[in-house]
């Protein structure tokens, strides 16, 4: 590693203005962009993973609703039940490898564009081979799940000149661009300090539970796989790089704090009490990608929430403290009888609260805003978010990867670089709950100087 490729990370935080103006004079990679400014044909895609996000957030919607600008060549998995049932719902006739063979399936298809939706522990193998074989990357978040991860990431990257997006939809909400807005509109001043709270109730968040997510070999735990979106609009807000990061975290609910438990709900002995039994045989989805496919690679998709095998954190905080100043204070509960977030953002000029209404007991806007200037002036509006997935977010991602390149003034499209940061949030916020102790993201690894995306 020479002196003139990467910053001493002594030296990191101090030059953080210089990198942060680099990265935003570099125009993010539009994947339909290849020649001139004009496609000169259709992108080639190929997925890894053909799980549920795979395919129903990254398959089967291409198909459907971009195909005059893309086309999938490849699907690659562990399990080849899982890639015939995505060819299925796909509806495409395309080329099917095992991961063994993932070298060739790229020699042989020449993807342009490899999108990778494993388990988040594989990101990165699967990332960098890529970019290795000549194709760019769509991944989805968190780019990574460890810090060595993300350092061969950022390596690779400069090192073979290709690039990566990452799949931050949260970027792209209705209630997210309002924010963003508002804060570049400037009529708050400088944000100082941010309270974050993410609530999940007891279906959204005990999911998490009975999947491969409650694993931190798998996940690197929710501050990774659910929070890495929360700390990327963290970051887009502020605005700076985050410096240092504390954190407390346990299992206070799930996994062992039970008497009783089973393999998977549809095993289970104790179905009758257990308020977490999930009839997965009534899922047709569900069953048509995993219950068919289980005898495959054993993944039972209907796991049961008190494993003694889970290990993430099912009730966190997190303290980040950014080099403009600006503080973060995160909270995540994934036991709730209610589902939504609470926003608020304490300004030089006031107060900016929102909140977030999913699933609750009680009538509320789906999202409601109040900006208050001082103790006499206020306002209030709420907002709905248009039909689609996850609001309409989803869309408006895939068109940014997609379709010819627009404007994109609020700066939503998100590289590897806004990959790499959020995810070293969570691997701090780990990393200090295992310790106790402070954890500086400037340690966890060496920034190129130069970030391609």
């Amino acid at each position: 590693m020479t002196k003139e490729k990467y910053i001493n990370r002594r030296k990191f935080i101090g030059d953080g203005a210089m990198i942060v103006g680099a990265t935003s004079a570099l125009p993010l990679y539009s994947f339909t962009n290849k020649k001139g400014g004009i496609a000169s044909s259709k992108t080639k895609l190929a997925i890894v993973g053909t799980g549920s996000r795979g395919i129903t957030t990254w398959g089967k919607p291409v198909v459907d609703a971009y195909s005059d600008h893309v086309e999938f060549v490849a699907l690659c998995d562990i399990n080849p039940k899982r890639m015939a049932a995505a060819k299925l719902m796909m509806g495409v006739e395309v080329k099917t490898y095992e991961a063994k063979d993932f070298d060739l399936m790229i020699q042989e298809t020449k993807p342009d564009v490899v999108i990778v939706t494993t388990t988040d522990g594989f990101h990165e193998k699967y990332i960098i081979r890529a970019m290795e074989l000549g194709c760019d990357v769509i991944s989805e978040k968190p780019i990574a799940i460890e810090a060595d991860q993300c350092q061969r990431i950022a390596d690779a990257e400069v090192r073979t000149g290709r690039k990566i997006r990452v799949g931050f939809n949260d970027r792209h909400t209705i209630d997210s661009m309002e924010i963003k807005k508002i804060v570049m509109s400037g009529e708050l001043g400088k944000i100082l300090a941010i309270d974050f709270n993410e609530y999940l109730d007891t279906s959204h968040g005990a999911d998490y539970f009975r999947r491969w997510h409650g694993k931190k070999a798998y996940s690197g735990t929710l501050l990774l796989h659910k929070a890495s979106h929360h700390f990327d609009i963290a970051n887009w807000f502020v605005g700076a790089d985050p410096v240092d990061v504390q954190a407390i975290g346990k299992l206070s609910f799930y996994g062992h704090n039970n008497p009783y438990r089973a393999r998977n709900c549809r095993t289970c002995p104790f179905t009758a009490k257990c308020r977490f039994y999930w009839d997965m045989t009534r899922d047709k989805e569900a069953m048509t990608m995993y219950g068919n496919c289980e005898d495959v690679d054993n993944y039972y998709r209907d796991g049961c929430v008190w494993d003694n095998n889970i290990d993430i954190y099912d009730t966190s905080s997190v303290q980040v403290n950014y080099e403009n100043g600006t503080q973060l204070t995160y909270t995540m509960q994934t036991f709730m009888p209610y589902e939504g977030q609470f926003i608020g953002f304490t300004c030089e000029n006031g107060r900016l609260d929102v909140r977030l209404n999913k699933r609750q007991p009680w009538e509320a806007p789906e999202t409601e805003f109040r900006l208050t200037k001082d103790r006499e002036t206020t306002k209030y509006w709420t907002m709905k978010a248009p039909a689609g997935g996850h609001g309409g977010s989803d869309e408006r991602l895939k068109n940014a990867m997609f379709l010819p390149p627009e404007a994109d003034p609020l700066g939503c499209k998100a590289g590897s670089r806004a990959g790499i940061m959020s995810s070293l949030i969570g691997i701090a916020a780990r990393q200090s709950i295992e310790t106790g102790q402070k954890v500086k993201i400037a340690d966890l690894i060496k920034f190129p100087r130069v970030w391609r995306g």
